[in-house]
This record gives C-alpha cells, sequence and structure tokens, in this order.
C-alpha cells in the first residue's frame, strides 16, 4: 500500500479509495455525491469546533442545493431537510448556552 502526497497531507490509497468503485471501463465511479461529502466535512468541521469551516461549507452546500437541479431525482426535500438540520446545530454549538429557540 502506498502513500499519495496531497496538499502537504499524506493520505494513503486505501483511504483515498474509499467511497469510490472502480466501473467497467476502469474508470473511477463515485458512490457518495459531492453534496454529501461536503455535509460529512461540516459536520468534522463541527466536530473539532472549526466553525468558519463549518459555516462556509453549510453556505457552498446551501448553493449546490438551492441552484436548478440538472435532474428530478426527488431527493430535493431530504436534501433541504438536512441543510436546515446542519444549521441547526451550528446554530446550537455557536450558542451553548441556549436551549430553546
Amino acid at each position: 500500500m502506498g502513500n499519495t502526497i496531497l496538499l502537504g497531507a499524506t493520505v494513503s490509497h486505501s483511504e483515498d479509495e474509499v467511497g469510490r468503485d472502480v466501473g467497467s471501463g476502469g474508470a473511477p465511479r463515485y458512490s457518495r455525491r459531492l453534496s454529501d461529502k461536503i455535509l460529512i466535512a461540516f459536520h468534522h468541521a463541527c466536530d473539532q469546533s472549526d466553525f468558519e469551516v463549518a459555516e462556509e461549507l453549510l453556505r457552498v452546500l446551501e448553493m449546490m442545493l438551492t441552484r436548478r437541479p440538472l435532474t428530478p431525482d426527488g431527493t430535493r426535500r431530504r436534501n433541504m431537510e438536512s441543510l436546515v438540520a446542519a444549521h441547526e446545530r451550528l446554530w446550537h454549538l455557536r450558542h451553548p448556552d441556549r436551549d430553546g429557540f
């Protein structure tokens, strides 16, 4: 197993290939949508109390989800619910002294 240097971080090939399948043509086919990966990164930033990064990731995610969809796949409502829940999580993390709205 080799390592890859990516923007100053060492990533093993096994970690780099998580979430990726090889299609019949040999080209990688990713099993997660970009919006899902951004949401995961948002939660990771929250877990590390990096609220500025979390807020920027939410901004990008919101831009992606509110623009006109390329294909009507029926997941818009679920995506918007995830976005609202992410905003609520960030608000609660920034205001730990307030339990209610």
